[in-house]
């Protein structure tokens, strides 16, 4: 749990009331009423320096291509994120069409590499950001596969994990057309989506420079509200290669090895039929 006299310290006013909202993953979550009349969004938790800097990075990153779409970072440090408090609507079709829009925007503004100058997380998992010119797929292979299969192991079988190494093998031929680096939120899923009156937010980012599919995929993966008009809006701003369409499974494998090491079995066959729906891809 939060403090007030904490909260106070690192916002620099009073703390008029705080409001415990539950918890999510390691740390807590809380609405507080500051003495200035705002309200605030606190993440809290001990020793989580890295994975506070690492979102708050990301938030002030995205905000850097469309700072729109990004809540802004009212103060963080070791233990705590302080984002101003959002009040939630319903989504709207105008909103979600918005959303492809200054979605297609933030991917136009391309980084100078693939990954992020600082150290990465997704939930409590840590995500290497290396660097890289040149190459998305040998990126994602080597930053974004590999590194979870040790850990995903006992959960996917030994077919299970040569499976995703097939892929791996194959990533080249898999990844369609050459794109350059884009900046990309990396976890988006709609429960990182805010909507407003009028509006999406998106918050909770695992940001780099990456390819633009990616997020696409996200958006899929557990169903998106209006995700067609999101995509019609996404591609009258900014088309996506041919092919898009077949190689969704491809960007969704990370996501979904990261749910096989958090939460065990219950992703294998998803997972798996995503890995074979990959390589199937590339043998119409």
């Amino acid at each position: 749990m939060t403090g007030a006299a904490n909260l106070a310290a690192l916002v620099g006013v009073t703390v008029e009331s705080i409001t415990e909202l539950g918890s999510q993953h390691s740390w807590t979550l809380h609405r507080a009423v500051l003495g200035d009349g705002r309200e605030v969004f606190v993440k809290a938790a001990r020793d989580q320096a890295s994975v506070f800097a690492a979102e708050a990075a990301g938030l002030r990153w995205l905000a850097a291509g469309v700072p729109e779409l990004v809540p802004e970072v009212l103060a963080v440090d070791a233990g705590m994120l302080v984002l101003p408090w959002v009040s939630a609507a319903a989504p709207t079709a105008s909103a979600a069409a918005r959303f492809g829009r200054e979605l297609a925007a933030l991917h136009e503004d391309s980084p100078e590499s693939f990954g992020a100058p600082w150290s990465g997380w997704i939930a409590d998992l840590p995500l290497d950001n290396t660097q890289l010119d040149g190459s998305w797929a040998r990126w994602y292979a080597d930053y974004r596969l590999a590194p979870y299969l040790p850990r995903a192991a006992a959960d996917l079988g030994r077919d299970g994990i040569r499976l995703l190494e097939r892929v791996i093998e194959n990533i080249e031929t898999l990844a369609g057309p050459p794109e350059p680096p884009s900046r990309i939120h990396g976890d988006l899923w709609s429960g990182n989506i805010l909507w407003t009156a009028d509006r999406a937010l998106v918050i909770d980012p695992a940001a780099h420079g990456g390819h633009r599919e990616t997020d696409l995929a996200m958006l899929a993966l557990f169903g998106a509200p209006y995700l067609e008009r999101i995509r019609t809006a996404y591609h009258e701003t900014h088309p996506l290669a041919d092919g898009w369409r077949q190689r969704i499974p491809l960007h969704q494998l990370h996501p979904l090895l990261v749910h096989v090491v958090l939460f065990g079995s219950s992703y294998r066959s998803q997972t798996l039929a995503a890995a074979s729906a990959a390589l199937a891809a590339s043998h119409p």
